[in-house]
């Protein structure tokens, strides 16, 4: 019988995003296919520990999102460099015991969201480490996590997006009549590497200015002010392989009608009514079409490979402006990516199976590259 493949479903991480990522994470332990493959769950808690967790109770409070916590209880482990998906046992060697229990993975899934895991770090250590990983590389990771570079670029290749401004801490910030005059308002005021709508403040006011700058500040040294785009919210699932353009595929779009002021993080992940979730949305055939064609697009621009999900805004008059783009989305059982997908052929569990596929297939393209001359 073949062996089966050990999947390492690393999840949790130091970010704001931790709780979003351990619901995802029971979401892909649920559902792999465990006749191919052995999943192996590494949990790293907010103090940046990694933990070998035990399958029967990685997870406390599993069924409550506001609660759900990564259980402190595991070993404690670290990926071994150059050491082709090695994991050295911490705890045992921190005992003096000479076995320190490596215990090896073929692939990495890093369900990780926001900064210290979708931002190219993690993705940087698992190259180091020599193992394949599911989702884009360190540039498309870093990019597509830092909202002002990823916004640069997709202007430069002509895509369109919304008027913003960029604000580093230390700099003079602008008053609320230069802001009201450049982007108008209200105006939405975020961190610029962060997710899931963390940190996220839309300013009707000029009460409400300076505190949203404090509080996107409290998340990045960098924020974004952007303008408000009355319109329908759009969003596109992407996956696929740079290596072989004629396969990034595009899913049925989706639309949120959020049923608060915005799609905020409480009415992505915790309240399921925050949003009415239609799929596929209710739009033109050709508006769909057009959908598909720009996330593709905006995939290629930043690099992305495997799996992306592209927001939009659909004006009144038809016209598609690109919001963001989300290098890892969530997995959760009410994530608009995996229902997406579902939506357009491709189940849950094949997903993630193509989503491994993927990963291996570009380990095995990138070994054969010189790294010497």
């Amino acid at each position: 019988m073949k062996n089966k493949l050990r999947v390492g479903i690393l999840f949790g991480g130091k970010s704001a995003e931790h709780e979003v990522s351990l619901q995802s994470a029971k979401n892909v332990y649920d559902a792999i296919d465990r006749e191919k493959y052995e999943p192996v769950l590494i949990g790293i808690d907010k103090s940046g520990r990694w933990l070998l967790n035990n399958e029967s109770r990685f997870l406390l409070n599993a069924d409550d999102p506001r609660r759900i916590s990564l259980n402190p209880s595991s070993d404690a482990v670290a990926l071994v460099p150059q050491g082709e998906g090695a994991i050295a046992n911490l705890s045992a060697a921190k005992n003096n015991n000479e076995n320190y229990g490596f215990r090896a993975v073929d692939v990495v899934f890093p369900i990780l969201h926001g900064p210290f895991g979708e931002d190219g770090t993690v993705q940087g250590l698992l190259k180091l480490a020599d193992i394949p990983f599911v989702g884009s590389g360190v540039l498309a990771s870093a990019a597509g996590m830092d909202k002002d570079v990823m916004k640069r670029l997709l202007k430069e290749a002509g895509l369109p997006i919304g008027k913003f401004r960029v604000l580093r801490f230390g700099e003079e910030i602008p008053t609320y009549e230069e802001t009201c005059a450049e982007l108008g308002m209200p105006v939405f005021i975020k961190p610029a590497n962060m997710g899931s709508s963390v940190g996220i403040s839309k300013v009707h006011n000029r009460d409400e200015y300076l505190p949203a700058i404090k509080n996107a500040f409290e998340y990045d040294t960098k924020i974004v002010s952007e303008e408000f785009i009355p319109g329908r919210e759009l969003e596109c699932s992407v996956l696929g392989s740079p290596y072989d353009s004629s396969e990034i595929k595009a899913s049925v779009p989706g639309e949120v009608k959020p049923n608060r002021e915005f799609y905020s993080y409480d009415a992505k992940y915790i309240d399921e009514n925050g949003a009415v979730l239609t799929i596929p949305a209710d739009v033109p055939a050709e508006t769909a079409e057009r959908v598909r064609e720009l996330a593709i697009s905006v995939f290629k621009t930043l690099c992305c490979e495997g799996l992306a999900r592209v927001d939009f805004f659909l004006k009144e008059n038809g016209c598609l402006i690109v919001n963001e783009i989300n290098t890892m989305p969530g997995f959760t059982r009410i994530s608009m990516y995996p229902k997406l997908w579902e939506a357009s052929g491709i189940s849950y569990t094949e997903l993630i199976d193509k989503l491994i596929e993927l990963a291996l297939e570009r380990f095995k393209k990138e070994k054969k590259l010189k790294t010497s001359v």
